[in-house]
């Protein structure tokens, strides 16, 4: 069995979590998600704790035990603290603006750039020069982050561009002559 799969997953108060036939849902302060049950997996619950097994010996319903298992522990996570990725952006004159459901980019280019949040997604901007995502959903997140920061990566001469506020730029060395 998954050593991941082997850990059961706790389900804190104030999240109710309805495992059916058919799909997993987790629901919470931070929202509602659900997740389609996968036939390779069996899951039970009992005394608030959800456990993952497979449901044969194969090696496809091992390694998707561990992964069915880390993908609810992140629904789990997500509605009751949620995620976030936090962007900081390096160059002169850029900045972001959150309105609403939209972002606003100044980032070199001769227009600016604008990106709309779907829903489940809230974006803030504490300065002019930082972007916070934060959402339920991991995923969703993760990509709308990587969207953000593909509208202009770092290069790695001046290190100008979108990084993640943990990322760290190798700045290469200009040709010599």
């Amino acid at each position: 069995m998954s050593r991941v799969a082997k850990m059961p997953v706790t389900i804190p108060a104030g999240v109710d979590v309805s495992v059916k036939d058919d799909q997993i849902a987790v629901k919470g302060a931070g929202g509602t998600l659900s997740l389609a049950q996968n036939v390779l997996v069996k899951v039970t619950s009992s005394d608030g704790k959800l456990r993952f097994e497979p449901a044969n010996e194969s090696r496809q319903a091992n390694a998707m035990s561990g992964t069915l298992r880390q993908l609810v522990n992140n629904m789990v996570l997500g509605v009751s603290k949620g995620f976030e990725k936090k962007l900081s952006l390096v160059g002169v004159g850029y900045k972001a603006v959150a309105a609403g459901a939209k972002l606003n980019l100044v980032v070199g280019y001769s227009h600016p750039v604008n990106i709309d949040m779907p829903a489940g997604i809230t974006v803030t901007t504490p300065t002019p020069t930082e972007v916070v995502v934060k959402g339920a959903d991991r995923q969703r997140v993760g990509q709308i982050a990587a969207e953000i920061r593909a509208v202009r990566p770092p290069e790695p001469y001046k290190g100008k561009g979108i990084r993640y506020a943990d990322e760290k730029i190798t700045i290469k060395e200009t040709k010599k002559k």
